[in-house]
């Protein structure tokens, strides 16, 4: 492990969050890139120290998806809100489904 990310680490005051850039590098994306996804609405900060916005890590994953859904498929920004939109709902259903059935 290299220095400076051991300095990252010890930089945190909760393990669990990243700041804008932890979550770029974590994504291999550049930063400026992953200010424009919060700009857009793409992705919420979870916490603000005054003006630095910190991530969930689960973040990651979302920064990863909105990614391949921008190189692989060619979705602009709005078609990409819509669809993880979308996709959000339907993992909600489908959980209130699962909860249903498990009740009969």
């Amino acid at each position: 492990m290299s220095a400076a990310w051991n300095m990252i680490v010890l930089s945190r005051r909760n393990p669990q969050l990243l700041t804008l850039e932890e979550l770029a590098h974590a994504a291999g994306l550049h930063p400026d890139l992953v200010e424009s996804f919060v700009d857009f609405g793409l992705l919420e900060p979870v916490e603000r120290r005054g003006p630095r916005p910190f991530f969930d890590t689960a973040a990651v994953l979302r920064v990863r998806a909105i990614q391949r859904l921008r190189r692989d498929l060619g979705v602009n920004l709005p078609g990409i809100a819509v669809i993880l939109d979308l996709t959000e709902r339907l993992r909600t259903m489908q959980q209130e489904l699962n909860w249903w059935r498990s009740r009969s």
